[in-house]
């Protein structure tokens, strides 16, 4: 059975740091999830550092425990969670990064190991996206938490490959469901009115901070639950979707955002999904002035897909 390293033996600020103190391994025998470390962040729009985010969201995941309060489960006991390392990324080659996570996922997939994955950058999802299309022969449904679309066709020209246009590409790709693609916490400024219409053409809903203080987190959470059932189901969280006051350690900070214990309880009633892969991107500890807070949100987002997930297959068992 798998369990973080005793407290009451090993001090958490002892040993090795994998995430939350689970068994570093690559062997996935027996395991039902794993921590993936992606240090890239080649592809940003402004301001890199997430390559720090995978080592920062390991060392402030050492205070997560075995029972979660909420979700009534033991989430590492009931996976069987491991730590799976790290994807090696070829700095400034982002064909051979994305071409090496592809090949690094793919395994977990094939052994239906739930991959929860600490970037890097956003754009790392599309070849996560690409590893469990080819494993499995089939698209996602996806749930997106941002501040940002990440719909846009490119930058400087010809780059289509960033943190900002992955979604538009997984969607061209065949690897998301149409119809199914839902975003939460959108408030960025836009580069022009048309940005609105185009994001439309590949979400099927977006709910901006403001449906979130109008319809309330607990009825966005039930509308997303009721459309997204039923699918495999796909999440990604930007920490960008909280406001700068509980994430300052990111590329592109936006304020108005939401409050960690908001995004809570969005992540909670997620249980009824069938997750099949997790991940939490863009956390760039070196603009974080409290050094901490942003990696320790991630790490606890991280646990509560982790939790959501356990929750569902006691339920379907």
């Amino acid at each position: 059975m798998t369990e973080p390293a005793d407290p009451a033996r090993s001090p958490r600020f002892a040993q090795v740091a994998s995430f939350a103190r689970l068994p570093l391994r690559r062997d996935l025998a027996g395991a039902g999830s794993a921590f993936v470390g992606i240090p890239w962040d080649d592809a940003t729009s402004f301001r890199s550092g997430a390559r720090e985010g995978p080592s920062a969201i390991r060392h402030h995941s050492r205070l997560l425990r075995t029972y979660h309060l909420f979700q009534k489960v033991y989430p590492f006991r009931v996976l069987e969670t491991i730590d799976f390392g790290d994807i090696d990324p070829v700095p400034g080659y982002l064909d051979e990064t994305f071409r090496r996570v592809e090949e690094g996922l793919a395994p977990l997939f094939r052994a239906k190991v739930v991959p929860f994955v600490g970037g890097g950058d956003h754009s790392v999802t599309l070849p996560v996206l690409r590893a469990q299309k080819a494993a499995t022969g089939r698209p996602v449904r996806l749930l997106h938490f941002d501040a940002h679309y990440d719909t846009w066709d490119h930058y400087w020209g010809d780059k289509r490959y960033t943190h900002g246009t992955w979604v538009r590409r997984a969607y061209e790709e065949g690897l998301i469901e149409p119809g199914h693609v839902f975003q939460v916490g959108i408030r960025s400024s836009l580069y022009a009115a048309e940005d609105v219409e185009n994001n439309a053409r590949y979400v099927q809903r977006t709910y901006t901070t403001e449906d979130l203080d109008r319809e309330g987190p607990d009825a966005v959470a039930a509308s997303l639950v009721e459309a997204l059932r039923g699918g495999p189901t796909y999440v990604s969280v930007d920490i960008d979707v909280l406001d700068p006051a509980f994430a300052p350690g990111t590329g592109t900070p936006e304020p108005g955002g939401l409050s960690t214990r908001e995004l809570f309880r969005l992540l909670r009633p997620l249980h009824a999904l069938d997750i099949v892969g997790f991940d939490v991107v863009e956390v760039a500890p070196q603009y974080d002035h409290t050094g901490q807070v942003t990696a320790l949100a991630a790490a606890n987002v991280l646990y509560e897909g982790l939790a959501a997930l356990a929750r569902h297959r006691q339920t379907v068992r």
